[in-house]
């Protein structure tokens, strides 16, 4: 099963880079699928790629509740 998540872009980096944040960690995806990116924007991310910017209110309450599953 492949799943698609939301992810904060952090930083910008050369060459359609960004280091992103979910759950305190960070990794470097592509943002060669998308345009218009700025620090703070919020993208869905799918193996290693950001395939569209998501509204802000939309990825938090779907960071929620990501975070309600955690939950055991």
């Amino acid at each position: 099963m492949c799943l698609a998540v939301p992810v904060k872009v952090e930083q910008l980096l050369e060459h359609d880079q960004a280091i992103v944040e979910l759950s305190g960690v960070k990794t470097t995806i592509s943002l060669a699928l998308v345009e218009d990116i700025q620090i703070g924007d919020y993208v869905i991310l799918h193996v290693g790629y950001a395939l569209n910017k998501l509204d802000p209110e939309e990825a938090e309450a779907t960071l929620k509740l990501f975070a309600l599953n955690d939950t055991p």
